[in-house]
């Protein structure tokens, strides 16, 4: 089956097609990655499928499915599913803030708790952003798109929640979903200007940010991440632990659960933020090169799909979903170096947690939808709906 037979009239509509037009490279990569990650946490486990690497590898295992299940249907649901899924984790995000329902854990009220379960809106409020403002840009011209008042608009969608997020406090996630509201925005073709007037108005801003608005452990982790000998047992801890298992884990690693500052428990969110850390102390500068490569070559891949998009939601969408699992990654990985303060960011599908995870796989369920119905065209000017 060539790829030219899904532009035939009905036949892009059959089961048997889509699943043939699904990309089994992403498949494949996201499997190696989730299955260092589930590898690690059996490690971390002391050898054991408890208390993590089984569960980690179970909700892979569903999501995976769930994921080329998603990939099945065609853009133009995510397109009309687009505002209404915004506007409904935006009210989630308020709930959490605003009403009996939000729940602290880790220091920030963060999770909204509806009894039976637990969620993070947050973290889904990253792929409710990117879909919304797919959608605004598909029925606005590229010139609107370059500079124009109506760009208010999508700097509105990402500005509400990103303070609302802020102040719960998880600066991690309001840092990924500014950071991911901006690419989809230079993606859609923002001005140059107007990107070097942003970074211009960041670096002003950005000082009293910290000195005046920031909590005070917020404000010590990022003036710490600068010199943490300054607080080597406080908030220096942290990376200090991080950077002694990257360096002395070499070129070839200790040796699978024989990293001692992982397997002794002196690095701190061993399985969660550092786990990278673990990565390189076990199987040295190899072994976390190999996990990098896999995550360059997942990514290279999603982009070419996007490029590939005949409709500028899906080209938009896929792009702006790849971009902010790109955030996760650059953010994860500066911040186990030193590079960055620790903000709290998972390293995607290594780090144990379900809704990072779960957000991963439905941003790649989009990009794989639209490499499937790479043709469909969908029409511009259509209502809410």
């Amino acid at each position: 089956m060539t790829s030219s037979a899904l532009t035939r009239p009905g036949e892009r509509e059959r089961l048997s097609v889509k699943l043939t037009q699904i990309d089994w490279r992403i498949v494949g990569l996201l499997t190696c990655l989730a299955g260092m990650g589930t590898l690690m946490l059996y490690s971390l486990g002391k050898l054991s499928w408890e208390p993590w690497a089984l569960k980690h590898l179970l909700r892979y295992s569903v999501l995976l499915v769930a994921m080329i299940c998603m990939a099945l249907v065609h853009p133009k649901w995510w397109f009309r599913a687009a505002y209404p899924l915004y506007a409904m984790l935006l009210v989630m995000v308020l709930l959490v803030e605003f009403s009996p329902l939000g729940y602290v854990a880790g220091g920030a009220k963060n999770w909204l708790n509806l009894g039976f379960i637990r969620i993070q809106p947050a973290e889904f409020m990253k792929i409710g952003l990117v879909l919304a403002l797919a959608r605004w840009y598909h029925n606005h011209t590229a010139q609107e798109a370059r500079w124009s008042w109506k760009l208010l608009f999508p700097a509105g969608m990402i500005g509400v929640p990103f303070i609302l997020v802020a102040a719960q406090p998880d600066l991690g996630s309001a840092m990924i979903i500014a950071l991911t509201g901006g690419a989809v925005m230079v993606l859609a073709g923002l001005s140059w200007w107007v990107i070097g007037a942003g970074v211009l108005a960041a670096v002003v801003i950005i000082p009293p940010f910290v000195m005046f608005v920031m909590h005070d452990y917020q404000r010590n982790r990022v003036l710490n991440f600068l010199n943490p000998e300054m607080d080597p047992t406080g908030t220096g801890y942290n990376i200090i632990q991080s950077k002694i298992a990257l360096g002395s884990g070499g070129l070839m690693g200790k040796g699978f659960g024989l990293g001692s500052q992982s397997q002794l428990e002196f690095l701190p969110e061993r399985h969660t933020d550092f786990i990278f850390s673990t990565v390189a102390e076990e199987f040295g500068f190899i072994g976390s090169t190999a996990v990098l490569i896999c995550y360059a070559a997942l990514f290279l891949i999603a982009f070419r799909i996007a490029s590939l998009s005949h409709s500028h939601f899906g080209r938009i969408g896929s792009a702006g979903m790849t971009a902010f699992v790109v955030m996760f990654v650059l953010i994860n990985g500066a911040m186990v170096m030193g590079l960055a303060p620790v903000v709290g960011v998972p390293m995607p599908l290594l780090s144990y947690g379900g809704s990072g995870m779960t957000t991963i796989m439905i941003g790649f369920a989009l990009v794989m939808s639209v490499r499937i119905h790479r043709y469909a065209e969908l029409p511009k000017g259509q209502g809410f709906f």
